[in-house]
């Protein structure tokens, strides 16, 4: 179960990572008003990092909650482990697809790891049942 653990750790610092490349390398952030900041912004990039920023923290709650059902209702490790480090993988993939502006593969690998979650949700009350 450790691997899926040290998934969720990466899922919830992810979301602080993308916010952080957004910001890079464009002057004038203000720290006082981060959120007014980014919605101010009206470079490509810097908005498609914010955009990833909110969308990985919308994917967290449901993938944490995913993970956990699925534990709690004695879903093989192996099984979650493996739908964990895709949808970690798929969250990355998510970002830089976000970032390079490619939008097909971005919509691709959303779903994917949507279908993790939605996997990892099922296999739990299968279990339960």
């Amino acid at each position: 179960m450790s691997i899926a653990y040290w998934c969720l750790l990466v899922a919830a610092v992810l979301p602080y990572l993308l916010v952080l490349a957004g910001r890079a390398g464009f002057a004038g952030y203000d720290n006082r008003d981060p959120r007014g900041w980014s919605a101010a912004q009206t470079h490509p990039r810097a908005r498609r990092m914010y955009a990833a920023h909110l969308n990985a923290f919308e994917a967290f709650a449901p993938f944490a909650a995913g993970v956990l059902a699925a534990q709690a209702a004695g879903v093989d490790p192996g099984r979650i482990a493996q739908l964990s480090v895709a949808f970690v993988v798929c969250r990355v993939l998510h970002g830089a697809f976000y970032l390079a502006n490619v939008s097909t593969l971005r919509s691709l690998v959303w779903f994917v790891g949507f279908a993790c979650v939605v996997a990892l949700l099922a296999l739990a009350a299968l279990a339960a049942a």
